[in-house]
């Protein structure tokens, strides 16, 4: 017990002496990662407690450890997104928002006690090497991977390989009960973050944004180009569940939508200072008609489109209130390969509302829990069950009442689907269900088109066996066999063709996207012309 009340007041002591340190060194100018590791007197201090702690202590203590705790809990004590990323952490976290990473290009998932791919990346160097969706991986440069517990991070780790581009896989291949042996070299594979995109009708286009990362606006421009080439008049925008990324990236997907010379975003820092976004004169849709899909977990670079295109009168919102991130981040390099992103300004949309939900410096897990909150209050059921604050209330151009202080509030209200809510494990059930329906028919679902798939497919069939197969099961008994044929044919179509294949199927019961085109069908499509903030979708 007297061990671990020491190394509490170690840490405790680090803390205070880092945030006094940091705190001392945060006013600056311009080059604010720089000006944290000038040398001086302060820095020499702090490098000479950890000196005593690692030489002198009177027990073992992984000072390394002991500093990166001490940094995250001094960081936890400014804001909620105010963060420290360790050097395990950095390199994939960046791969991600970088948009692509050396590996082999599959897409995979332990079925049972198999590494089995799911698909192959288009122009990765599995799909160069042959590789097929459905084989088992069973070693990995001699590292057996079949019948062990690996995490889906264990198993990335090692079919991206440490210390060779080179890799040599032993594959089973089911359709023809064979093994066979791969070796070919890693390659740069790209990381999609616009992963759906389609003609939902003759005129209206849906895109899909995963994460605003570098790469987000060349391949939005390119699929926008795509549609509008397929007579895209009206676009449905899906940023639920996007939790952000690269402001200036989401700056230039807004520039599209907007006119020249309107406002996207503003930012202000602690010594008042003001940069603004205005959009500029390159929008290859400033003329067309947009709905913007959100919902709770739709954060930070979302929350900025989202609410310059409400701001300034162009398209609806539609779905229910978004996180409630106004804060701005900036990545330092602590230079050991962790970093701090250091919350270093706020965003205002082009009424002048902060959209930042409140919080304190000191109960970060209150702020996360603010999700739980609103389900527990009604609000993601009913639209009147959202708080707002009239000292917030701001009015854009055109006379729409918005407001500032918690999130973007859609201009047409959603609930969730609770009838149609499966939970995360069910969703399991039916993904194993499907990948194996798949993989029984392979070689035959493999030579079928979209057109053929969509049209043909006997999903009753399907249904009636998996009903056959839960027949015992409690879930038989609560849901819906409607429901579930869609998304199980939804599954398949993941399956044979990619995540745009089961989104065409799965938005029959996607309540946003149906409401979406029950706006369009009505006689007054004039929703656009309407105070849209009165429109509501309630139970």
């Amino acid at each position: 017990m007297a061990k671990k009340t020491s190394n509490t007041t170690l840490y405790l002591g680090i803390a205070v002496a880092i945030g006094i340190f940091i705190g001392s060194l945060l006013d600056y100018d311009t080059t604010p990662s720089l000006a944290i590791f000038k040398s001086n007197s302060k820095e020499a201090k702090i490098k000479r407690l950890i000196d005593y702690i690692q030489y002198d202590y009177v027990d073992e203590v992984d000072t390394d450890s002991l500093l990166d705790k001490t940094i995250s809990q001094l960081l936890i004590n400014l804001d909620p997104h105010s963060v420290y990323i360790p050097k395990s952490d950095l390199k994939s976290i960046q791969e991600t928002m970088n948009g692509s990473f050396k590996g082999i290009g599959i897409q995979f998932r332990m079925i049972r006690d198999s590494v089995t791919v799911l698909n192959i990346i288009k122009g990765g160097p599995s799909e160069k090497a042959g590789l097929l969706a459905g084989d088992r991986i069973l070693i990995a440069d001699k590292d057996t991977l079949f019948g062990k517990k690996y995490t889906s991070d264990e198993i990335m780790n090692r079919l991206k390989g440490k210390d060779t581009n080179q890799v040599a896989l032993l594959i089973y291949r089911k359709q023809e009960n064979s093994l066979l042996d791969f070796n070919f070299n890693r390659g740069e594979v790209s990381i999609v973050s616009v992963p759906i995109s389609y003609m939902v009708t003759d005129q209206i286009g849906y895109i899909n944004i995963e994460r605003f990362a570098k790469n987000t606006y060349t391949e939005f421009s390119r699929v926008l180009d795509t549609l509008l080439t397929q007579g895209m008049q009206t676009m449905i925008l899906d940023l639920r569940g996007n939790t952000g990324g690269y402001m200036d990236v989401a700056n230039d997907i807004a520039d599209e939508f907007l006119k020249d010379g309107k406002l996207i975003v503003f930012t202000k820092n602690k010594k008042g200072n003001i940069v603004s976004s205005i959009a500029t004169a390159k929008g290859n849709f400033e003329n067309g008609k947009v709905y913007v899909l959100i919902d709770d977990q739709s954060a930070s670079a979302s929350e900025i489109v989202a609410g310059a295109l409400q701001d300034n009168d162009k398209g609806i919102i539609v779905g229910r209130r978004s996180f409630g991130k106004g804060l701005v981040q900036q990545e330092m390099d602590l230079g050991d390969g962790s970093a701090i992103r250091l919350t270093t300004a706020r965003y205002y949309t082009p009424t002048g509302r902060s959209i930042q939900k409140p919080y304190t410096h000191d109960k970060n897990e209150a702020y996360f829990r603010d999700l739980n909150q609103r389900a527990l209050n009604g609000e993601l059921l009913y639209k009147d069950s959202i708080h707002v604050i009239d000292s917030l209330k701001f009015t854009t151009p055109k006379g729409k009442i918005v407001y500032g202080g918690g999130g973007i509030v859609p201009d047409v209200f959603v609930p969730i689907d609770t009838i149609g809510y499966f939970p995360v494990h069910f969703i399991g059930k039916l993904s194993d269900f499907a990948f194996d329906y798949v993989d029984k028919n392979r070689k035959e679902y493999s030579q079928m088109t979209w057109e053929a798939f969509r049209d043909d497919f006997d999903a009753e069939k399907m249904l009636q066996e998996y009903i056959k197969s839960i027949s015992n099961s409690f879930h038989s008994k609560i849901f819906k066999s409607d429901k579930i044929r869609i998304h199980l044919k939804a599954l398949v179509a993941r399956e044979l063709f990619d995540e745009t294949g089961f989104y065409r199927i799965y938005e029959k019961q996607d309540n946003m996207i149906q409401k979406v085109l029950e706006l369009e069908r009505s006689p007054q499509s004039s929703v656009f012309s309407l105070q849209s903030s009165v429109l509501s979708l309630q139970s």
